[in-house]
């Protein structure tokens, strides 16, 4: 799973980009929100809810920050309606890419997207055209001076995680999506501190592509996830090493 995992890298280096970014705070805001419109503001019973939450929690969001955005889902203060829709599309060099948006107007959000898809040489797809390439899973990040090797895979495998890969100073775990709170509570047991933990779109196929095409692709999944509406971008390409590490 070396491409997989070359993708969850990226997507955790980014992650911690835009939290220095502060667009983080957004983000997750939209989400905590639209999980407690969609499934109740009870974290104990809404998974979603309890992932978004706890993700805000290890960015260190504030908790009345947290509590505001539950009560504009559950309705109980005046909030923004969210409509979550994923587009789906292609970049340079063919490569597979999701978009998940949470918008108040998609009249507005679908042309900016296609929009930025043609200026870096991609396009949009049809419904379905790529989204088969992909499979949602849970992806938890620990760092490697909270546990050895050892003491973390017997933690996890036997909780239900498929996979665990290093990658620099970093553990990378993969689980199903059923098996990812069982993952997290059995890491909790064990003390071991979760730098990260969320459910993400992992590719069952790698696109090769060029150190240029990796470069331009990049500048495309930046200039998406600078779009206001757009919570997270997948895709399948095979980024080189020597990009991954001017990604470092």
């Amino acid at each position: 799973m070396s491409g997989h995992s070359k993708w969850a890298t990226i997507k955790h280096k980014k992650g911690a980009l835009d939290a220095k970014r502060g667009k983080i705070f957004t983000k997750l805001t939209r989400e905590i929100t639209a999980a407690a419109r969609m499934g109740g503001g009870d974290a104990s019973s809404n998974p979603r809810l309890r992932t978004a939450i706890q993700s805000a929690r290890e960015q260190n969001m504030p908790g009345e920050n947290i509590d505001r955005a539950v009560k504009k889902g559950t309705g109980d203060l005046e909030g923004v309606s969210y409509e979550e829709i994923t587009y789906e599309g292609y970049g340079p060099q063919g490569v597979a890419m999701l978009v998940q948006v949470l918008t108040d107007n998609k009249n507005r959000t679908a042309p900016e997207i296609r929009m930025i898809f043609a200026k870096y040489g991609g396009a949009m797809g049809s419904a379905g055209s790529v989204a088969w390439i992909f499979e949602k899973k849970g992806l938890i990040v620990v760092d490697q001076s909270k546990s050895s090797e050892e003491v973390l895979m017997e933690a996890v495998l036997s909780a239900g995680a498929e996979d665990l890969t290093s990658h620099g100073e970093k553990f990378e775990i993969i689980t199903s999506m059923q098996s990812f709170e069982a993952v997290r509570q059995a890491l909790e047991k064990a003390k071991i501190t979760v730098e990260s933990g969320q459910l993400t779109m992992i590719p069952k196929n790698m696109a090769p592509v060029s150190v240029e095409g990796a470069r331009t692709i990049l500048k495309l999944i930046d200039s998406l996830e600078d779009q206001d509406d757009v919570q997270n971008v997948y895709a399948n390409c095979d980024i080189p090493d020597e990009v991954l590490a001017e990604n470092e």
